[in-house]
Order: C-alpha cells, then sequence, then structure tokens
C-alpha cells in the first residue's frame, strides 16, 4: 500500500456529515490525481443505511452513494479505501449512543460481519488494486468496553474469513488498537494490511482540540522538536522509536499503512510542519503509504486557520502551498 492521500467525509457522521451523504467531490479528486495522489479512505456511519439499531435491514439507497465514489476513483486511477467509522456497538467518537457492544453482544458482532459480507457481495469483482475494506475505525485500548487483543483478534478474523469466503482477493485493512496507535504482532497472520496512525505526540498534533478527553493536560502552546508528552521529549529519534512495535510487525511480510495524521490548527504552523516533517520522511524512509486527515478542513491542505501558513490559488482552491508539498508522494 505504497498509496498517499487523503480522508474525505462524506459519510462521516449522521451529526455532522448531514441527514445524507454527500455526493463525491469530482473536483477534489481531480485535484488529487493532477497532483500525484493515489489513495482516498472513507470513514462511515453505520447509520446511514441502518433505522434505529435494526441492523439486517439495511437502506439499500445509501450504498448508491458508495457506488459513486468508488466509480469516481477508479475513473482517476485512485484507490478508494471503505472505512467503517461508527460500527454497531463501537465508535471512538461518542461511543455512548450505542445499543450494543462490539466486543460483548452477539448481535452487534453478527451486525458487523453482516455488513462487509454486504460490501463483498456488491463489490466482487472489482480489483483489490482499486478497492479495500478498512474493517473497523480506531479500536479502543485493551480493557476498554471490555475490548481485548483476544476478543478484538476473534471478531476481526470472523470478518476477515466471512469476507474471503465471498471474495478471496479482496484486499482487508485493519487499524491498530489503543485509537489506531498500537501494533498488533498477534494478528501478522491474517494476510491483511496493517494501518496506524499519526498523532503521536498528542500534545502537538491535537492541540486545543475541543473534543480530545486530555486537551486540558496540555497547558502550554507545543514546540517541535522538544515538546514532552507521555513522559517522553518528542523528536524524530522519538518518533522512530514509537512506531518500532510497528517495524517489527513489518518484518514478518505484513503491509503498513498510515490510515490517518494529521495536525490540528490550533498548533502554531512553524511546528506543525517541523513535526509533519519528520513523519512523513520516516513514513518514506521505511516505504509506507499515508493518507492525511483531512483534505479540507481543520486538519486539511484547503481550509485550515494557522497562521502564517503560504497560501497559493492552485486549481480552484486556495491552498497551503508548505503543506501540499511535504504531502507529495
Amino acid at each position: 500500500m505504497k498509496q498517499y492521500g487523503f480522508n474525505f467525509l462524506w459519510a462521516f457522521s449522521k451529526e455532522e456529515s448531514g441527514k445524507n451523504p454527500q455526493e463525491p467531490d469530482k473536483k477534489a479528486l481531480d485535484f488529487l490525481a493532477k497532483h500525484g495522489f493515489n489513495f482516498v479512505r472513507i470513514p462511515m456511519d453505520y447509520r446511514y443505511w441502518t433505522n434505529n439499531f435494526d441492523y439486517f435491514k439495511p437502506d439499500e439507497a445509501f450504498f448508491d452513494y458508495t457506488d459513486k465514489y468508488i466509480e469516481e476513483c477508479r475513473k482517476r486511477n485512485i484507490h478508494i479505501c471503505i472505512n467503517i467509522h461508527r460500527a454497531p456497538g463501537y465508535c471512538i467518537n461518542r461511543n455512548d449512543i450505542e445499543k450494543h457492544n462490539l466486543w460483548t453482544d452477539k448481535e452487534a458482532q453478527d451486525a458487523f460481519v453482516f455488513y462487509w459480507e454486504t460490501f463483498a457481495k456488491r463489490y466482487k469483482g472489482i480489483s483489490s488494486e482499486q478497492l479495500s475494506f478498512d474493517l473497523l475505525n480506531e479500536p479502543p485500548e485493551e480493557r476498554q468496553y471490555g475490548m481485548t487483543r483476544e476478543i478484538h483478534r476473534k471478531v476481526i478474523k470472523r470478518t476477515i474469513e466471512a469476507i474471503r469466503k465471498i471474495d478471496k482477493e479482496r484486499r482487508i485493512v485493519i487499524d491498530g488498537i489503543g485509537g489506531g496507535h498500537l501494533a498488533m504482532p498477534e494478528m501478522a497472520d491474517l494476510g491483511v494490511v496493517h494501518s496506524g496512525r499519526g498523532y503521536q505526540p498528542m500534545a502537538v498534533s491535537h492541540y486545543k482540540a475541543e473534543w480530545w478527553i486530555d486537551s486540558n493536560k496540555v497547558t502550554e502552546a507545543p514546540q517541535y522538536p522538544g515538546t514532552k508528552w507521555d513522559g517522553i521529549i518528542w523528536n524524530k529519534e522519538s518518533l522512530r522509536d514509537f512506531y518500532k512495535p510497528w517495524l517489527e510487525v513489518a518484518k514478518t511480510g505484513v503491509e503498513i499503512h498510515i490510515g490517518e495524521f494529521g495536525c490540528y490548527d490550533k498548533t502554531d504552523n512553524k511546528v506543525a510542519l517541523a513535526w509533519l516533517s519528520d513523519l512523513i520522511s520516516l513514513y518514506k524512509e521505511w516505504g509506507w503509504g499515508y493518507s492525511l486527515w483531512n483534505f479540507e478542513g481543520p486538519f486539511g491542505i484547503i481550509g485550515h486557520r494557522r497562521e502564517g501558513a503560504r497560501w497559493e490559488k492552485i486549481d480552484g482552491y486556495l491552498v497551503d502551498r508548505d503543506l501540499l508539498e511535504l504531502l507529495k508522494p
């Protein structure tokens, strides 16, 4: 997965994206293709196709949208990765609104498998060079919500096997646990891509992020290099140390891809660029692809509010030129 691009929030959240999913942004996809990017990740909310937790009667109208997303990416030779961001019984954001628990309730597990079987049937025949399935966004830390590595492996392994009974060639992606940060050597034998995150240190990437539970612990504006977080002084070498468990998994033949990374726009622009420069240079050193969260918005190359950014009008967008150049493959 030496693929490089962006997350698009077209079907991300019924509360945040709107009652209906968004149409594919053809202008944005044209921009990606023109500037050498070849990857799009679509995090999705299962509530777009499910009403009132009636899991097994999906609204087929939603899948017309995913058909469009896939088709528009294929036209431009952009690989598309569809991801269930909010699953029956789990979401890293507002998990409390779920009726069931993905790791302790059979009904949620059955529904999760059923949804991926539905996608597998619908898209069988589309090459894995063009389409992949990222099963579950950012599973929690071990013991949270009753999740253990053993239970999580069982749920993921069952889902992989169900997909492969339908489409044995489909490329499958699994996110690290602990919000995507922690490697999973116990799943190195499943023949799937492992997806990591690029948000550490959180004190840099999520400074003053309103939704981040530990935001109030960061009392000073971050510097990079030099910010202390989780007992570590962060610089390029500490970033390299952080990813050692992922490199060990990679040695077993597992492909690694960074499904999300980025910096919220309350961090000073020079600090953000210095940190992102080190991060991306390591990913390129290791041959890992990556996907920025996101294309347009407070983390994006378009629409962030960091003072001092070098803005240029490019193909109809006002673009952070320095960030764009950093991201280019």
